[in-house]
């Protein structure tokens, strides 16, 4: 299914999922394509180019009448694009979280990238993390670090371990039962994202 070009017409689907705080606080929302029928698509499966597509359309749909709706911060996948100026970002550093996908390899432009982003004002998560080479070289310029439940059934306190090495607020996603919740807390997670907590819902923007 082809993602939409960044012209595309605006009141785009997007998926919108809460993230809080271990206090049962708001902290953000993150922010998901969905096709033109409101579905889930696969976009980590996609090419490049349309994977491009889909973070050109959730930003449109965000950023179009200046910020989203409410005043939580919107954390929203980016590509390599984004990061080294290929393809532009919103001037919204205030409320845009850049959540890096785990896709892009950290070479030089990217390195770049996230140097001058973070001077900018922006905040950069690093999603999916699982230590790989690319995301260690990355994670010293992270304010969040997101970590899948299901990666800490292997990789566990060590994951965690490094992954907070350069103070990054470590986010949980995926937590979908109260026990997954409960070991989050345990390893000391700042903040939690998942279905047990609250479902990713569609909204027209």
């Amino acid at each position: 299914m082809p993602a939409p070009s960044p012209s595309a017409p605006l009141h785009l689907p997007v998926a919108r999922q809460p993230i809080w705080t271990t206090s049962g606080r708001l902290h953000g929302h993150e922010y998901l394509y969905r096709s033109s029928a409101g579905l889930p698509a696969g976009v980590d499966r996609w090419s490049a180019r349309l994977q491009d597509g889909a973070t050109s359309s959730v930003l449109a749909a965000l950023f179009h009448d200046g910020q989203p709706p409410g005043d939580a911060l919107a954390f929203v996948n980016v590509t390599r694009s984004f990061l080294v100026r290929e393809l532009p970002l919103p001037a919204a550093a205030g409320r845009l979280v850049i959540e890096v996908v785990e896709s892009v390899a950290a070479d030089p432009l990217v390195i770049d990238g996230l140097r001058r982003l973070r001077a900018a004002g922006y905040r950069i998560a690093l999603d999916d993390f699982v230590a790989s080479p690319d995301q260690l070289a990355m994670l010293r310029y992270a304010d969040y670090v997101k970590v899948d439940c299901r990666d800490l059934e292997s990789g566990g306190e060590d994951l965690v371990r490094v992954a907070r090495e350069h103070g990054a607020l470590l986010v949980a996603e995926r937590v979908s039962s109260s026990a997954r919740r409960a070991r989050c807390l345990e390893l000391g997670f700042g903040l939690l994202q998942g279905d047990a907590l609250g479902r990713a819902v569609t909204l027209m923007l």
